[in-house]
């Protein structure tokens, strides 16, 4: 898979394969690098397999135990795995704070609120995997 990045200002391009267990080849400017990748948490789990024809393709959010899918719950913009938590139960967030974390792609997504409230839950925990549209925290 090719990538195009931004380094101290300069734009590169490089080629990069999964190799055997934990590495990656990649080719950076003609070179040839094998990078191996440390894992301070669990990897995700396999992507569930797709659904059947005639269904729609976007998965249907989770909804708390006891919750009736409020506008006010912060749901996963994009599937990945939560990588931290920034908020407890009972405390009061702003709209933009960040509250999760999300690796997707293995890069960290800050997941803001989307409204003023107190968290009355978090769906999810750190570790957890996530699809898009699922719910991560309630808000009252």
């Amino acid at each position: 898979m090719q990538y195009k990045f931004k380094m101290n200002g300069k734009a590169y391009e490089a080629d990069v394969e999964e190799g055997a267990d934990d590495t990656l080849n990649i080719k950076l400017n003609g070179k040839d690098y094998k990078v191996e990748i440390q894992r301070d948490r669990p990897k995700p789990k396999p992507a569930e397999p797709k659904a059947p024809v005639g269904t729609p393709l976007r998965q249907q959010p989770t909804r708390p135990a006891g919750g009736a899918g409020k506008a006010n719950n912060i749901q996963s913009p994009l599937p990945g795995v939560v990588l931290e938590i920034k908020v407890q139960p009972g405390d009061a967030v702003k709209r933009g704070q960040t509250v999760m974390v999300l690796e997707a792609m293995k890069m960290e997504n800050n997941i803001e609120s989307t409204a003023d409230g107190v968290v009355k839950q978090i769906v999810k925990s750190k570790g957890d995997p996530v699809m898009e549209g699922d719910t991560l925290i309630v808000l009252e």
